[in-house]
């Protein structure tokens, strides 16, 4: 078997397999058609495998070969990007600006300790610190408009994302002080089942405590507005214990005994695949991963 192919040649195979056509390749890549066709014959003749059936008037599909060769594909293009990526931060030193973007209802003691030492570590570095709902922290990674993350693992997330688990925040089954569960020393599911529950939205984010008991339900984006719908006795929600810790909502809500809790929240350090961090960025991440645990 010949080993002359090279990256272009794997990054022609990835698109045609993820785009289902040659011909939309070809306009991506304001070539003809028939390079990007020989391209992949040369491809396949080096790798001594068939990638793609072909029949005239039919969508190109993978063969069982290119099937399992298109995620080391794939992987070989992430390995490329990081690589990309070190060499230019490298190149650039010491990042001059650092843009953090986090989930809303992250614990706010551990990033304010981590952004006091930051500063004191790194006083030239310049940081905005912004902060969104569910789904706005990865969406600013992917548009290059933040530099890091930090937000709450859920499953669906970019491919251009790279995410490291920092640690975890606990998850407390919580209703209002004046609410009908209030009272219940213990709360079975059925109890729960019959009262209103507030979830976090959407449905489908992959979030622990996503899937409902009660049959009546509303959603929102925000753990913070869950809690301000949930003191005004509108239903019961599970929400990350530092969120019921709020000062604001102290002696406002009760944490209630029952049978089944979501599993904590992981809490995520992102970033895009292509510009990993610069070295003032890692020991942020450090820092705040060392004082997550130290709530927990």
């Amino acid at each position: 078997m010949s080993e002359q192919w090279n990256l272009e040649q794997i990054r022609l195979f990835v698109d045609v397999a993820e785009q289902r056509s040659f011909s939309a390749v070809a306009r991506k890549q304001h070539k003809a058609q028939s390079a990007i066709s020989n391209a992949i014959a040369l491809l396949e003749a080096d790798l001594g495998v068939t990638l793609f059936e072909r029949s005239s008037g039919r969508q190109p599909r993978l063969t069982e070969a290119g099937s399992v060769l298109l995620e080391e594909a794939r992987e070989l293009m992430r390995q490329c990007e990081r690589l990309e990526g070190r060499a230019l931060a490298l190149m650039r030193g010491q990042e001059a600006q650092l843009r953090v973007a986090q989930d809303e209802a992250m614990p706010y003691q551990p990033v304010l300790d981590s952004l006091d030492e930051l500063a004191e570590r790194y006083p030239l570095v310049e940081v905005q610190l912004s902060s969104g709902a569910q789904g706005d922290v990865a969406r600013k990674l992917v548009e290059r408009r933040a530099d890091l993350g930090l937000l709450f693992h859920h499953e669906q997330m970019p491919s251009a994302l790279e995410r490291q688990a920092l640690g975890s925040v606990e998850m407390v089954t919580v209703c209002a002080v004046n609410h009908p569960l209030a009272s219940q020393a213990y709360v079975s599911r059925q109890q729960l089942a019959r009262h209103r529950q507030l979830l976090i939205a959407p449905q489908q984010s992959g979030y622990p405590g996503g899937e409902p008991i009660s049959p009546q339900i509303w959603r929102a984006d925000s753990f913070y507005v869950m809690a301000e719908l949930l003191m005004r006795g509108l239903g019961w929600a599970w929400l990350p214990r530092h969120v019921v810790q709020y000062p604001a909502y102290q002696s406002q809500m009760v944490e209630l005994a029952s049978e089944w809790t979501p599993p904590a929240l992981v809490v995520e350090l992102v970033c895009r695949r292509d510009e990993p961090l610069g070295p003032a960025a890692l020991w942020l991440a450090e820092r705040f991963a060392l004082h997550l645990r130290a709530i927990g």
